[in-house]
């Protein structure tokens, strides 16, 4: 009986530290940062990207202005448009507000973060160090969880296994 409860509850543990694991969340004051993510990247690709949602509960907008990570030689807020079926990037120099009570989302097809000069390619699975810089609520430190290509959010409905 011991040995059956054993078999039964040992991989249920493991999946929810799975689970725990992949769903990884930070807190700076009013701001909650929901499950930092990127691609996985091609041999040779020097550039990736950055998403998350950021939520603010606080009554005044914050901003986020700028982001660092040792895996590039330097990460820029991007925005992604679509203009006759062509692709624009644009660096956001002035970063993006978190609206009081509200959330911005960093996804693929809209604002992201870019690394730029990436140092390695990422590998799924690896986590990417980073610091992410807001004009009211200051720096954090964050981890990239590197996701492969076809994923597109946790909050997509497509969790890949997750």
């Amino acid at each position: 009986m011991l040995k059956s409860l054993v078999r039964f509850v040992a991989p249920v543990a493991l999946l929810a530290l799975a689970g725990a694991a992949l769903a990884h969340g930070y807190k700076l004051g009013a701001l909650t940062i929901t499950h930092p993510w990127s691609r996985e990247t091609a041999p040779g690709q020097t550039v990736g990207g950055g998403f998350m949602v950021i939520a603010n509960t606080s009554d005044a907008d914050d901003r986020l202005i700028g982001a660092s990570s040792p895996a590039a030689g330097k990460v820029q807020i991007h925005s992604m448009t679509m203009t006759g079926g062509v692709m624009r990037m644009r660096e956001v120099p002035d970063g993006l507000v978190i609206p009081a009570h509200g959330q911005l989302k960093l996804a693929p097809g809209g604002y992201h973060l870019m690394f730029i000069d990436l140092k390695a390619p990422l590998r799924k699975g690896a986590r990417i160090p980073g610091t992410l810089r807001f004009r009211k609520a200051g720096s954090l430190k964050v981890e990239f969880a590197v996701e492969g290509v076809d994923f597109t959010g946790p909050d997509e409905g497509n969790h890949n296994g997750h």
